[in-house]
């Protein structure tokens, strides 16, 4: 039996089949839910004399996968895949992967590879396999935690067969719109902490302004629902599984012990499990949840993260977020377990933690919404819009308000917090606290002087000549925690050299006052070694006789060496993130190459060889460059760059989204006057709306005077593409609105328009 995919997975799969064929490297991004690891799955199928090797977190999220596989296609199962975890391909030596010889390699939840240790075998293995056709599948590419690394970019080159944000799935209903039910029962927690800095504010104006927006605070909290009246309210599947997500195994405990206070109203007596284990496949009770089919009792499973991930349960009523999420990729793993294309009705999402320094989850889904609305309107694709919205509820408005009240009232001046420095300096002979040390006052000392010094830094004009010297007179130090260590580390060294006339000092060795220097030391070379110490400190050293190991020269010649072979067989440096050659990550050197000379840390020889072989210092300067030269192609082959068809590709690189981040850019006065000067050689309107209406209008013309009359059928397409039928309808919408210009109406008119 054929795999049968949905139809957003079928158009994603033909992408992936034209992409691996001209680039050997695809990837899909599409949110939980959505069947992706089917598209996985229908390449093992339409291959089945290829050898597979499926890459996964774990074993467990693949043999779900497998069974949901089964289920969907009549017990079918691919008998021509490897499966191996990330963490047993770290182990494998390199005789174990040259044994594996695969045809074709899958890359699962692809966004866990850059993991410092599942990266390194990840790297091994695609090294070895360079040839071999690479598919990726994940519900996000970016590490959010991990500075922002996009591993489209450093595993597959950017080549995106099909991207799908939650957002556009839930438009275009591929997953039904949730009830997103927001609670402030977290937020007694905060007021009790907010109490006792109120306590603590010295100035009688100040507190009494605090006073009140407490007591405020504490009247709405008391007005508030309980959570059982709460889910009582909202939760319209009352003997549905719903999975409960909390923070830790002491949060679970407190959780489960209480059920009975929370869920008295729906069920006395529900099924409650819990899941602690990292891996789902050992927990008995986890296995008991997913085959409870008691329709007499709500079912309940608790968890500590571990189905944040690829992990899949049928017929999941709603979630309760029981801990905050610092992570979007947590986070919306964790409320895609409620979601999925299967599910017929819409689920529930408890959000009960809404700490008010993060509130930026939902309001992300929303405008993940909003942008794809915009773009389905503006190329005429408004009849596949299933949702434009999805219901918010909760008692959060108020609440905001008082707390942002409360933020201000515990604001002190700039000469309240003088004075508090000025206090401590009298107590402790110094301005040195730790970055946490508040005062008894309730006052963030340690933070404000940190402040302070970064100010000054960065000659911020708040920090005025006044200021500096009133500092100066109670002892400021200026220096940052890093000057600091350096003087520490500097002046124990000079120490050493003078007392033993070297500088080779052991790895272990301590001075008499307690300064760690070989272990200070040892980070001082590694900062060399990288490029991070500047030019000033690493002279101070050599005037006491440090003497630099010639191999770290031979070391960066080696790596230069294998740029340059790149160069001459690419004609550039566009080197992968994830490039390898002899072992040595080239890919990672030339990145780090820019950094060091954007910080002044390599030599003007150095600069010079690099420029020799086509270096280009500012990597989004090479980007644009790159875009640029697309459009330019696409003007001279195809013509009018407005027009480009949503799905036109060169390789991986999207012409039309390119050319929306332009008119963004120009729009926010972000785009430099001779980039806009140079787009606009090509013919570049930066009106993208009316852009596309005049498209819209020369169609409608054209089809006028081959047909004679603006009738058309109701699914008529123009050659191109273009959804004119669609287009018109719209302008009824606009024009019924009173959203079109005058010359707009007149033109329609004109055509026959009615």
């Amino acid at each position: 039996m054929a795999i049968c995919l949905y139809e957003h997975n079928k158009q994603a799969y033909a992408s992936v089949r034209i992409m691996l064929s001209k680039t050997g490297k695809a990837a899909v991004i599409h949110p939980t839910g959505t069947g992706k690891s089917f598209i996985g799955f229908r390449l093992c199928e339409d291959h089945p004399e290829k050898k597979i090797c499926w890459l996964s977190p774990s074993r467990y999220i693949f043999e779900t996968q497998l069974e949901n596989l089964a289920c969907a296609c009549g017990g079918y199962q691919p008998e021509n895949v490897e499966f191996i975890t990330y963490a047993r391909l770290m182990n494998m030596t390199a005789l174990e992967m040259k044994e594996i010889q695969p045809d074709y390699i899958i890359l699962d939840e692809f966004h866990r590879c850059g993991a410092a240790a599942w990266g390194q075998g990840v790297s091994r293995f695609l090294a070895m396999y360079e040839d071999v056709p690479l598919l990726g599948l994940s519900a996000t590419a970016v590490r959010y935690l991990d500075n922002q690394r996009d591993m489209s970019d450093e595993l597959f080159d950017g080549h995106i067969a099909s991207r799908m944000t939650l957002g556009e799935a839930i438009v275009r209903g591929i997953l039904n719109p949730p009830k997103y039910v927001q609670s402030i029962y977290s937020y007694r927690n905060d007021l009790e902490r907010y109490s006792e800095k109120v306590r603590r504010i010295g100035n009688e104006r100040r507190r009494a302004q605090a006073e009140d927006c407490l007591e405020q605070l504490k009247r709405a909290l008391d007005k508030a629902e309980g959570l059982d009246v709460l889910f009582d309210r909202y939760m319209t599947e009352r003997r549905g599984k719903y999975i409960i997500f909390c923070a830790n195994f002491e949060a679970m405990q407190e959780a489960v012990g209480k059920v009975k206070e929370w869920f008295h109203l729906i069920d006395e007596k529900p099924n409650v499990y819990s899941l602690y284990t990292e891996d789902p496949e050992a927990s008995e009770s986890f296995k008991n949840f997913r085959e409870d089919k008691d329709e007499s009792r709500l079912k309940l499973l608790f968890c500590i993260d571990a189905l944040n991930e690829g992990v899949h349960v049928e017929n999941v009523s709603g979630v309760i977020l029981l801990r905050p999420t610092v992570s979007p990729v947590v986070y919306k793993q964790q409320i895609g377990r409620a979601l999925s294309a299967s599910r017929q009705t819409n689920p529930v999402i408890f959000d009960v933690v809404n700490n008010i320094e993060n509130l930026y989850s939902i309001d992300a889904v929303k405008e993940e919404m909003d942008e794809a609305l915009e773009l389905m309107r503006n190329s005429g694709s408004e009849r596949e819009i299933a949702n434009e919205n999805f219901e918010v509820t909760g008692e959060l408005k108020d609440c905001l308000r008082l707390f942002h009240a409360m933020e201000g009232a515990l604001t002190a001046s700039w000469d309240t917090m003088y004075l508090e420095a000025e206090q401590y300096y009298k107590t402790h002979g110094d301005l040195l606290p730790v970055m946490a040390y508040e005062t008894e006052s309730g006052y963030s000392l340690g933070r404000w002087l940190a402040t302070q010094r970064a100010n000054r830094r960065k000659n911020d004009p708040a920090m005025t000549e006044e200021r500096i010297k009133a500092l100066d007179k109670i002892g400021m130090d200026w220096d940052s925690a890093e000057d600091r260590t350096w003087n520490t580390f500097y002046k124990a060294a000079t120490d050493y050299y003078g007392e033993h006339g070297n500088l080779d000092i052991p790895a272990q060795y301590e001075t008499e006052e307690g300064v760690k220097l070989g272990r200070l030391y040892r980070g001082i070379r590694k900062k060399y070694a990288e490029g991070k110490l500047s030019e000033e400190r690493i002279t101070q050293l050599e005037e006491i006789g440090i003497k630099w190991n010639s191999v770290l020269v031979r070391k960066w010649m080696r790596y230069y060496g294998l740029a340059a072979e790149y160069y001459e067989e690419h004609g550039d440096l566009n080197i992968p993130y994830d490039y390898v050659a002899g072992e040595l990550k080239v890919g990672i050197w030339i990145s780090s190459q820019r950094e060091s000379c954007g910080m002044g840390r390599l030599s003007e020889e150095q600069v010079g060889l690099l420029d020799d072989i086509g270096m280009c210092w500012d990597r989004f300067e090479s980007k644009w460059e790159q875009g640029f030269r697309y459009c330019q192609r696409y003007a001279r082959e195809y013509g009018d760059i407005n027009s480009i068809p949503e799905d036109f590709r060169f390789g991986s690189f999207r012409p039309i989204v390119w050319i929306r981040t332009q008119r963004y850019r120009k729009r926010t006065g972000k785009l430099s006057p001779d980039r806009i000067e140079r787009l606009e050689t090509l013919g570049l309107e930066w009106d993208r709306h009316r852009a596309f209406w005049e498209k819209g209008y020369e169609h409608a013309r054209e089809y006028v005077k081959e047909h004679g009359s603006i009738r058309m059928p109701v699914n008529y397409i123009c050659e191109d593409g273009f959804k004119l039928k669609g287009w018109l309808n719209n302008q009824h919408t606009k024009l019924k609105n009173r959203k079109l210009s005058e010359e707009q109406v007149e033109k329609l008119r004109a055509i026959g328009f009615v």
